[in-house]
Parts: C-alpha cells; structure tokens; sequence
C-alpha cells in the first residue's frame, strides 16, 4: 500500500505569487493605522464620516440632510447672512447653498430680504416653520453629541473643543 506524502509547508511558487497578490484586509476603524498608530489628518477625516453618516441617518426621517440642518443652525446663530456668508460659514460651496436655501425657501423654512444698504444682496432668515424644523434636527443631532461626549469629563471635552477650534483657524489660511 502507498503512504500519501506528508503536506509540505512550503508554497508552490504560484500560489507564493496568489498570495503576495491577495490585498491586505484592512482592520476595522479603531485599530491599526486606522486607530491611535494612523494619522492626525486621516483620524479627523474617518470620525467625520462617521459622525456625518449618523447625523445624516438619523436627520432622514424629518427630511432634512446635514448641510441643511448646517445652514438652518447658521441662520439662527447669524440670522440675516447672504448666500455667500452662509457658504463660508457653513463650509460648503456657494452652488451647493444655492440649492439649499433654495429648497429651504420653497419648502418655507427660510425667506429671503434684500439687504437695507445692498438692495441686490438678499439676507436669509428663518420662519416660524423653519425654526420648528430646525428644533426638531437639533433633538437628533444633540443625541449624536451625547454619543460623541461620552465618557469624556467637562475638562476633557473642553480640552477637545479647543483643540478643534484650533486646528480650523490655524488652518484657515494654509
């Protein structure tokens, strides 16, 4: 009777090849380069997109997305700015504000007024029905805060803040 050969443990030189050629897994965000060994940069941008992720699942069943809950949060902090300044504050382009306040505006959450000085610049405000609207984001995106905050004592989290802040203004200009 023949004995089967005992398996070797060394690769045939296409499967070496097969092997070499299979793209690493990635670990999932937490670990590895995507965890406290990964970059500054890359850390900010994945936590953003998981915040934004959240945020946007959780503003979908008022039908609102997070650049307009953004623009309506602006408007009440800065009632009066123009299409312009709601862009740069709100961090997005002037086109993508253009379709925002447009929608806002026809779905009667926000109105427009020329400017008093500047009749060709109009001055966004929020309605009565906008202000309900934005209430009702506010409930969502505070529970995100929750989650964000937790487990983080007032020092620290003001520590993060801070930080935060600083890494936008220092950056502004770059």
């Amino acid at each position: 009777m023949v004995q089967p050969k005992a398996a070797s443990t060394k690769r045939s030189p296409r499967a070496a090849k097969v092997a070499a050629a299979t793209p690493a897994v990635p670990p999932p965000p937490g670990q590895g380069k995507r965890g406290e060994q990964g970059y500054l940069a890359y850390l900010l941008r994945q936590a953003q997109a998981a915040s934004r992720l959240t945020l946007e699942r959780a503003l979908a069943e008022l039908g609102v997305t997070p650049p307009q809950f953004i623009v309506l949060t602006m408007l009440r902090s800065y009632p009066g700015l123009s299409g312009a300044d709601l862009a740069r504050v709100a961090l997005l382009t002037p086109q993508t504000v253009g379709v925002i306040i447009g929608n806002l505006e026809r779905d009667g959450a926000i109105r427009k007024t020329p400017h008093p000085v500047h009749g060709r610049i109009l001055q966004w405000t929020l309605t009565r029905r906008g202000l309900t609207l934005l209430e009702k984001s506010r409930r969502h995106a505070m529970a995100l805060e929750r989650r964000l905050a937790g487990g983080l004592d007032p020092k620290t989290l003001a520590a993060i803040r801070r930080w935060l802040a600083k890494i936008a203004a220092d950056l502004q200009d770059s």
